[in-house]
């Protein structure tokens, strides 16, 4: 029993109808709904969803305490208790609007396919993390077998967007710690798949420190990714919608400079309500 589930059952308050308690036999029909104490079930080992949004959690427990559990868990019996398939977030809202029993259907699957069947049955969401996604698809491919084509099948999305997902693994724990922390999308993330991964971090806290969106990311990537070589940097007939991106396009006017072999520095100050920018480059 996971020390969050043990804790909050202390303090749930106990249920006052007949009904919640659990069937004298809970194996004796397949889909019947039991009710099961949340002290009984303990969480799945292999759950691909790390994190857990507190507010969203709030936010359904208050849904949950006022309409109940209208979507039953599904778990399977082992050998103290029941191990969750798949609910959890259903559960742990459950346990905070104070709930001692929970509505379940017992699965009689093995350990092999319940694991299988929660990873799916997570996959299949829509809010997991995209970093959640891409590590649940590659155990998904790795542990089961399954081919791209077959796990984008079972989780209704197309073979591209799977091959997509899998590339985010690229980068390295500490970069997909930094864009989340950051708030960055997807697709901010894989733009950063266009560099070499010892280039990943600089231009990360590039995207950072300027709160560059996606398409100023791609424009500063293309700038990064494309040769120097023979480039003029030109900012005539430029529009600037704001003080930031003209910054962020000198920024990468200056990366494009220091890939040519130049090492050009730009120092930001703020002066007398103005932004002040001193660019110093080598003589030769």
């Amino acid at each position: 029993m996971s020390g969050f589930f043990s804790s909050a059952v202390r303090t749930a308050r106990p249920l006052a109808t007949a009904r919640q308690q659990v069937s004298e036999n809970p194996m004796d029909s397949k889909d019947k709904i039991h009710h099961i104490a949340v002290s009984e079930i303990s969480p799945d080992p292999a759950q691909v969803r790390k994190i857990f949004n507190m507010d969203e959690l709030r936010a359904l427990s208050t849904s949950i305490a006022e309409f109940g559990i209208l979507s039953p868990l599904l778990v399977r019996r082992v050998e103290k208790g029941y191990q969750l398939i798949a609910g959890e977030r259903r559960l742990r809202a459950a346990i905070m609007a104070g709930f001692t029993h929970v509505p379940c259907i017992i699965n009689r699957a093995d350990e092999e396919k319940s694991a299988y069947m929660a990873l799916v049955e997570n996959l299949q969401r829509q809010d997991l993390d995209f970093f959640e996604e891409a590590a649940g698809l590659a155990r998904l491919i790795s542990l089961y077998g399954a081919t791209q084509e077959e796990a984008a099948r079972r989780i209704g999305k197309s073979q591209s967007a799977v091959a997509n997902k899998l590339r985010l693994l690229r980068l390295d724990r500490a970069c997909m710690e930094r864009i989340r922390e950051a708030g960055l999308s997807e697709r901010h993330a894989r733009a950063l798949l266009r560099l070499d991964s010892h280039a990943v971090p600089h231009a990360l806290d590039h995207i950072i420190r300027y709160n560059l969106s996606v398409v100023e990311t791609e424009r500063y990537i293309n700038g990064l990714t494309k040769p120097s070589q023979g480039r003029k940097v030109t900012f005539r007939h430029t529009l600037f919608r704001d003080v930031r991106l003209f910054i962020n396009t000198v920024t990468n006017a200056l990366d494009t400079v220091r890939q040519g072999g130049i090492d050009a520095e730009m120092k930001q100050e703020e002066e007398n309500g103005r932004i002040v920018l001193t660019i110093t480059l080598p003589k030769t």
